[in-house]
């Protein structure tokens, strides 16, 4: 689904080298995560991937069900499948929730030449994913993310990727913040959205996430490359012995 080669990028006009050759492979199906050490480039590697201003590739190539990702405008990445769940998900004042939903779904459908939903459909689909979600109609009726708490715009970024139903996912560490309930609510979303035809990675610190949402492989990012891979009992290895083995 997606194929990673060499990829180098930077930051601050090209100061400082984040990603550093970095290789991976995430086939359809398969769910991967990546663990590493603060400063490893383990967010860069997301916000490179969505097109995020002020990261500059150098090298390399990204490979997206046979297109070339890199190539791509940010909102064309979106409208071809891929959702980042953020690590830190911005307030969006004056912005109603269910509004900004329903426009990026239905810009989505049009961008694939499908008919938008209707209000009745689109309804029906929020409030019982909502309720799958355990979120409360209140917050639906909100401003995006105003006034949540760190656990609860957690649980809207997994809504919101209920409801696009993206093709490839991209979650930043999305486990902090969350207490053990909030964890299972939003590991049992994840795990629905698991499919022969989408891919998922996991960007995570901590071992705990993965029980939940148990990985077909991990991967140990270091010092802006993949290092060493596993299947889901290396996260545990990492979990107990750390990440010095794989220093720099």
């Amino acid at each position: 689904m997606i194929k990673i080669k060499n990829l180098t990028a930077t930051v601050n006009d090209g100061q400082q080298t984040i990603l550093n050759g970095l290789d991976l492979e995430v086939p359809a199906g398969e769910v991967h995560a990546i663990m590493g050490p603060n400063g490893a480039g383990k967010s860069t590697l997301s916000y490179v991937l969505t097109g995020k201003d002020g990261y500059d590739v150098t090298d390399g190539s990204v490979e997206y069900l046979g297109e070339d990702l890199l190539a791509m405008e940010p909102e064309d990445r979106a409208s071809k499948g891929v959702f980042l769940s953020f690590q830190y998900p911005l307030e969006i004042p004056g912005v109603p929730t269910m509004t900004f939903l329903r426009t990026a779904l239905n810009a989505q459908l049009k961008s694939r030449g499908e008919d938008p939903m209707t209000a009745p459909d689109f309804l029906k689909k929020a409030r019982a994913i909502a309720s799958d979600l355990k979120i409360k109609p209140d917050m639906l009726r909100r401003p995006l993310n105003v006034g949540f708490s760190g656990g609860e715009k957690k649980r809207m970024e997994i809504f919101q990727m209920m409801m696009l139903e993206p093709k490839f996912i991209i979650m930043d560490e999305t486990d902090s913040g969350l207490d053990v309930d909030a964890l299972r609510i939003v590991a049992d979303g994840v795990n629905a959205l698991r499919s022969p035809d989408r891919g998922m990675l996991i960007i995570t610190h901590y071992q705990r996430l993965l029980d939940y949402i148990v990985p077909d492989r991990v991967h140990v990012l270091s010092a802006g490359k993949i290092v060493a891979s596993g299947d889901a009992d290396f996260a545990k290895k990492l979990e107990k012995e750390g990440y010095d083995e794989y220093a720099a």
